[in-house]
């Protein structure tokens, strides 16, 4: 248990049978970069049951939080989704991950492709003054099959571009782009669909993708993984990693279980 920390449920907030949040504590000498995730998860004898879950919270934090679907009969995720305020969790202290600023090139616009709970690092990416700084605009797309499945899109509406640190840079550069596959809303469609559509870009303002200007992040399920994939490496993007800096990046670590 040395790699290791026992923190304590601070809040739980279920979105919808499917889809739950929730805070925990934060030792001080836990640090990440916006973006990263970690091994966290429950005590199971000698030996902790965990899985990978990226931080939700931005690191300047002093709680933290994660957002995880709920899978009946998983091994993880049966039982996290009945955690309460108070109880124990185990959270690793060695976070890692590829979805960091860092191992983009420099580029103009930051696109951030997620479906489900593959929201998670984004949503501590969004609120990094670096982020900002580093792009004239960020275009946050989130895609669920259900209006429902839209984690946190009050927040990303209304709430967080009247954040009285980060708001100014909310409303003047983040994109927050809500998609639904199976029922009518405002923007309907998977994410390929969307970047393959003049329309889409008419609507945000912005040229079609283009690897000299633009900058992907991928968090979300394999098939949109490969799907994405195959869409901008036809474009003409190179993924990137730790080692070489490149157009995109794809985090492999999900939450299935």
């Amino acid at each position: 248990m040395s790699n290791f920390a026992e923190e304590t449920v601070l809040s739980v907030h279920h979105w919808t049978d499917r889809l739950f949040s929730f805070r925990t504590s934060r030792q001080p000498s836990f640090r990440f970069r916006n973006g990263q995730f970690t091994m966290i998860g429950l005590k199971d004898g000698t030996k902790p049951l965990v899985r990978a879950y990226s931080m939700a919270s931005p690191n300047y934090e002093d709680y933290l939080e994660f957002f995880s679907i709920k899978v009946q009969g998983g091994p993880l995720t049966s039982r996290l989704q009945n955690i309460k305020d108070g109880d124990p969790i185990v959270v690793g202290q060695k976070p890692t991950g590829t979805l960091v600023v860092d191992n983009l090139l420099p580029g103009k616009n930051l696109y951030l492709l997620s479906t489900g709970t593959g929201l998670a690092p984004f949503l501590s990416l969004i609120r990094d003054i670096e982020t900002y700084e580093q792009f004239e605009r960020i275009v946050l797309i989130h895609g669920c099959r259900f209006i429902a499945d839209l984690a946190y899109c009050d927040y990303l509406t209304n709430v967080l571009p009247e954040d009285e640190i980060f708001g100014e840079l909310v409303r003047e550069k983040l994109i927050y782009y809500p998609t639904v596959t199976r029922e009518p809303f405002r923007h309907v469609g998977r994410i390929t669909h969307h970047l393959q559509s003049a329309e889409f870009f008419n609507e945000i303002g912005l040229p079609p993708l283009s690897a000299a200007s633009d900058r992907i992040m991928l968090c979300g399920s394999p098939q949109m993984i490969q799907d994405l994939r195959g869409l901008i490496e036809g474009l003409g993007f190179v993924e990137g990693n730790h080692g070489e800096p490149g157009h995109f990046l794809i985090e492999k670590a999900f939450v299935q279980r």
